[in-house]
């Protein structure tokens, strides 16, 4: 089974390139803002409680966000694997989604992290506000999502280097080009995990 985190800072491409994984390794996308929305629309118990917490501006504890996706995991009992995006976003979480992934004996092959250098970023993510509207993409909300994400997220690419399971690519270049890095990657984890 192909589990595999796609990790990396804002505007490294991680949306564009995990529907790409998607499709050719036949892959279930997990990401936890998704997830959030549809335990919420369900109405399930763990939905109610994350609202709750959300109403009331709080961040959604890890055990919440864990045990939404050991349901979406054991939802999908039939899958080829799973590709995470935005999750885990701190050491902590990954320590607790490690243990979920082992005990469901479904491990987590690798960390696949897109690196690409800040001012590239920056570029890109003005960019995007440009083309989407999204208002969390001008340079000074940028900055700060990546100061953000080099105090907090970081991290958790160190976990996983820490246990031999982090891959970086080269995140700068053709869409294709970068694909292709990708995927040489995630099939030398696949001939490693037979």
């Amino acid at each position: 089974m192909l589990n595999i985190i796609l990790f990396g800072p804002p505007g490294a491409g991680k949306g564009t390139q995990a529907e790409k994984l998607i499709k050719k390794y036949n892959l279930v996308h997990l990401s936890t803002g998704d997830l959030l929305r549809s335990e919420i629309a369900q109405g399930t118990l763990l939905g109610l409680e994350a609202k709750k917490l959300m109403d009331e501006g709080k961040l959604v504890p890890d055990n919440v966000v864990i045990g939404m996706i050991e349901h979406k995991v054991k939802a999908n009992p039939n899958s080829e694997g799973f590709i995470f995006d935005g999750f885990p976003r701190t050491e902590a979480q990954a320590g607790a989604f490690e243990t979920l992934m082992n005990s469901l004996g479904k491990p987590i092959l690798g960390l696949v992290s897109l690196e690409v250098d800040e001012k590239e970023l920056v570029r890109r993510l003005v960019e995007r506000g440009k083309v989407s509207g999204r208002s969390d993409d001008n340079e000074e909300t940028i900055h700060k999502r990546l100061v953000e994400y080099e105090n907090k997220t970081r991290a958790v690419a160190h976990y996983y280097s820490n246990h031999n399971k982090h891959f970086r690519v080269n995140g700068i270049g053709d869409m294709e080009e970068i694909f292709s890095r990708i995927c040489k990657v995630i099939d030398g984890l696949q001939v490693g995990s037979k």
